[in-house]
């Protein structure tokens, strides 16, 4: 186990709520089996508190932040200083203090969005075929600007057209269909991405025509409780590869990591498993 001292690197998580969390069982973790002085906390401000929150840890008092819902965008405006994928996906999901008092925003969704195709579904290119995305809020955008900067030709899907078209603008790259039209967007699709928190093809009853995707298409869903979606769930009865949103928490932790503590994390820590434990004790 390792130990903490005065010298200790701190990080965290900051959401409303966090205590469902996965961050901190990955990246305590990777911690532990790196022997670093280090810990990973969650922080719980109310929702009108991030900025104080913020200003107060300037001049380095934590090296950084995770930033989960619902303080994307905000963490993105209180930074001196963004990165382009951060300014593409106008949200951060990464915050570093720097000693001189200035903060860094970054954004690593999308490394982990593409980092769990990898894994889950070997052999993919964004750029084969045009990939799909559900939904056109924080997530959906964010998902978009990551495949619009892999090369991918980009349909973004949603009730509301005018905020897909939106995004369309935004990105370039970028085409926006109403959800009537979901058909015409899944016909040739390399990919189908589920960005909406609750889903679109679960509670909210919608009959998503995954038949006019060809066959090869991967359906990915960013959510992860429950780890296999009724948008999952389906996809995998008609034979199509699917990817998973513990994947891709996964994948964003990983940099994020290594902005905190300044190396990559150890390969050899079966951080999935831990989190899959750790959903089922949630349950």
């Amino acid at each position: 186990m390792n130990t903490i001292t005065g010298k200790a690197v701190v990080a965290g998580v900051v959401g409303a709520p966090v205590r469902h969390s996965l961050s901190p069982v990955l990246h305590n973790a990777w911690i532990a089996e790196a022997g670093l002085d280090a810990a990973y906390v969650p922080f719980a401000p109310p929702s009108d508190g991030f900025a104080r929150l913020v200003h107060g840890l300037r001049g380095g008092v934590i090296r950084g932040l995770n930033v989960t819902l619902p303080f994307k965008e905000e963490a993105l405006a209180l930074a001196d200083e963004a990165s382009p994928r951060a300014a593409a996906a106008a949200a951060a999901n990464l915050l570093v203090f720097r000693e001189d008092g200035s903060v860094f925003a970054d954004n690593t969704d999308g490394l982990g969005l593409l980092a769990a195709f990898a894994a889950q579904a070997p052999g993919f290119s964004p750029t084969a075929a045009p990939v799909v995305i559900l939904g056109a809020g924080g997530a959906a955008r964010g998902a978009a600007a990551a495949f619009v900067e892999a090369g991918a030709q980009v349909r973004i899907v949603n009730r509301t057209l005018a905020r897909a078209e939106a995004i369309a603008d935004a990105l370039g790259r970028v085409s926006a269909f109403p959800l009537s039209r979901a058909g015409d967007a899944f016909a040739g699709a390399g990919a189908i991405v589920n960005a909406t928190s609750a889903g679109l093809a679960d509670e909210a009853g919608l009959d998503l025509p995954l038949e006019a995707s060809p066959q090869g298409c991967v359906v990915m869903d960013m959510v992860y409780k429950p780890l296999k979606t009724p948008l999952l769930v389906n996809a995998e009865a008609s034979g199509r590869r699917v990817v998973d949103g513990l994947e891709m928490l996964i994948g964003q932790a990983a940099p994020s990591f290594e902005a905190f503590f300044g190396r990559p994390p150890p390969a050899n820590v079966d951080v999935r498993a831990l989190a899959l434990a750790a959903l089922e004790q949630k349950s």
